[in-house]
């Protein structure tokens, strides 16, 4: 993939498929690889039909070719080195200060505008300095790593509970399966 250009299609199975590369669009993408409520190949499914404008008429031999150039444009073309990193943002729960954030780096309102490139968005995303949405990252990192945090985190975290905290995601069979085990606990199921 080339990096000096904004990709506009993907090649797979030798034909150039147009993509859509619009930051919602991707960001919908990883909205769906959140819930918890889709099973993994599912996932795929809703990534390569959001993706790829012509995915319809993709033959299915193709689809693992098409997931990972998936992979590498949603990446912007950038190899995990592999480490397992702790989950410590959800674009969907910070949203309200990742959005601000970009909005500083690239001057201008990001949901105002009618098309901004997935790659765009995600180069200012990567610019981001100091911020709401740093602070808040650099707790949860410290938290996950079970690191002690300076008074003042402490304190930040104490008085922002709610944007540090990331919810965990439950499927409708978890949720039923939980309200089943607290009805037997509190004597209300057989």
């Amino acid at each position: 993939m080339e990096v000096w250009e904004l990709p506009t299609s993907i090649v797979v199975g030798g034909i150039d498929y147009e993509i859509r590369t619009d930051f919602r669009a991707v960001l919908d993408i990883l909205k769906t690889f959140n819930d918890p409520d889709f099973e993994n190949d599912e996932k795929w499914i809703v990534c390569l039909t959001i993706l790829y404008v012509d995915f319809g008429n993709m033959p299915p031999q193709d689809y693992e070719e098409a997931i990972e150039k998936a992979i590498e444009f949603i990446d912007m073309g950038i190899k995990d080195d592999g480490k397992k990193q702790p989950h410590v943002m959800d674009w969907e729960h910070d949203a309200p200060v990742i959005i601000p954030s970009v909005n500083r780096v690239l001057g201008k309102e990001i949901r105002a505008m009618q098309y901004l490139h997935w790659w765009t968005f995600l180069g200012a995303y990567m610019e981001i300095g100091e911020s709401l949405f740093s602070q808040i990252l650099s707790v949860r990192m410290k938290k996950a790593k079970r690191k002690k945090l300076e008074d003042w985190e402490r304190e930040f975290y104490k008085e922002n509970k709610t944007l540090i905290d990331l919810d965990v995601k439950y499927s409708e069979e978890e949720l039923e399966e939980q309200k089943r085990l607290n009805d037997l606990l509190n004597g209300k199921g057989a």
